[in-house]
């Protein structure tokens, strides 16, 4: 069975749906011409058995009359009793008892074999001396056998032929109709980018299929055309730290100077620390876009917001207060360090352009999502570039400083990555507004109930407790 898979599934559409059509035609074909000789045998059954039986009620009615039955041309009539005893001197029937019994009552059978088949056929009738007796009649079915035989070779010979022309058009017209698929892939294969395949002008599946295609076209040439660019502001990004220490060291061993060796030593350690940075990004990122993510558990949203605010406040860099507003608790269903990860990039991204303060909220939003809404009191975010904020390599302001433009995809890539949202507004009051809704984990089950515990039985009195016998 598995080889007969392995070979059907290694042929061609065109051949296995010929073969389908072909196999469906020949059972058809064959099931009508095994009906056709069905009814072809019943009709002449049935008209033998009305020219039986009406020979039967004539030999009868000459029985009653006292008179013995004539012969009938093509046709034999016997006379016996109930028990199948000839009563008109001839031979013993070649019957066997149970068939006698059959004619008797009303049975029509068939006996004998090609081509020696006979039709038999009793009528039951009372004398003139009040005995019952059996009008049998004998009938020749050569003739009808022949034209039967006949009759069913040429049904299945002409089944055979059409199943044969059925299985030769299906052939072409299967070929036929794939022969416009086989050209829009041929088409599709040599087609340059940016180029798109000829829509059909009927309303059919061919136009369906060239629509789809070219969908599949666009978002290949689209993602083409983002790991070009990010392939090339990658390149650029690496490149730039990588020169810095390149040229500091090379300046450094061509002209050496102990005075600038701390200097050289501190702006080389700078460049290290932005080169491993921007890695270090650039693999978290392309973990999220590859779906390799650890498998999600309950992390504490208000407690991840309270270490995220105390890692920002220990660093050297003076910046703007932050303020943590949470109300109710929330739990999100992602990691730790995910969850870590969001926090450090968007308190970051607000520290960098707030004034005076950055508010950090968590909030609810029903059973199934928590919200983290970050606001400062910066300039804000310009409405047309809300909508490329979170590209990659993307920097709406270089000389507020910061990293590559990679803090804020890499947000949107690990948010997303586990079901939930980032959206970006405006503050009321001035400055820019990120919310991000994460989903909740599912509750967990409730314990069952701890089954009741056993009435405590009353305590037997101490040994020596009851009276003294006196």
């Amino acid at each position: 069975m598995r080889g007969l898979r392995r070979w059907w599934g290694g042929r061609t559409l065109r051949l296995r749906i010929t073969i389908v059509v072909g196999l469906v035609a020949l059972l058809a074909l064959l099931a009508l011409s095994r009906l056709g000789v069905q009814l072809l045998t019943n009709g002449l059954i049935s008209a033998a058995d009305s020219e039986l039986r009406e020979q039967a009620d004539v030999a009868a009615s000459q029985l009653v009359a006292g008179s013995p039955p004539a012969v009938v041309r093509g046709a034999q009539t016997r006379v016996v009793d109930t028990a199948g005893t000839p009563v008109d001197g001839g031979p013993a029937l070649p019957l066997r008892p149970r068939q006698v019994r059959a004619l008797a009552a009303g049975d029509a059978l068939i006996v004998g074999g090609y081509p020696d088949v006979r039709r038999w056929l009793a009528v039951s009738v009372v004398v003139p001396d009040g005995s019952t007796r059996l009008v049998v009649v004998v009938g020749d079915l050569v003739g009808a056998t022949t034209l039967l035989g006949h009759a069913a070779i040429g049904l299945v010979l002409a089944g055979l032929v059409l199943a044969g022309v059925v299985t030769l058009a299906a052939w072409a017209a299967t070929r036929a109709a794939l022969r416009p698929v086989d050209r829009m892939r041929l088409s599709a294969a040599a087609l340059p980018p940016g180029e798109r395949l000829p829509v059909p002008a009927p309303f059919d599946e061919l136009r369906a299929l060239a629509e789809e295609f070219n969908l599949l076209l666009a978002r290949r040439d689209d993602a083409v055309a983002r790991l070009e660019r990010f392939t090339g502001d990658a390149a650029h990004e690496l490149r730039s730290p990588v020169a810095a220490i390149r040229a500091q060291a090379e300046v450094a061993v061509a002209h050496p100077d102990p005075e600038l060796v701390e200097e050289t030593l501190r702006s080389v350690a700078e460049e290290a620390a932005r080169l491993s940075a921007l890695l270090s990004d650039l693999l978290a990122l392309a973990r999220a876009d590859a779906g390799r993510r650890p498998p999600a558990r309950p992390v504490d949203l208000v407690a991840a917001a309270a270490e995220a605010i105390a890692r920002a406040n220990g660093t050297a860099v003076e910046g703007p207060a932050l303020e943590l507003v949470a109300p109710t608790p929330a739990v999100v269903a992602a990691t730790p360090s995910e969850v870590a990860t969001v926090l450090d990039n968007l308190v970051g991204n607000a520290r960098r352009h707030a004034d005076s303060l950055v508010r950090i909220s968590v909030l609810p939003a029903g059973r199934t999502t928590a919200r983290l809404v970050i606001e400062d009191d910066g300039p804000g975010i310009p409405e047309a570039d809300r909508e490329r904020i979170f590209d990659r390599f993307l920097r709406l302001n270089p000389e507020a400083g910061g990293g590559a433009g990679l803090g804020l995809p890499l947000v949107a890539a690990l948010v997303q990555g586990r079901g939930g949202t980032v959206t970006v507004g405006a503050r009321d009051g001035g400055g820019a507004r990120f919310e991000v809704r994460w989903p909740s984990p599912p509750p967990a089950p409730s314990p069952p109930p701890a089954p009741p515990s056993p009435p405590d039985r009353p305590s037997a009195p101490p040994a020596g407790s009851g009276k003294p016998r006196s």
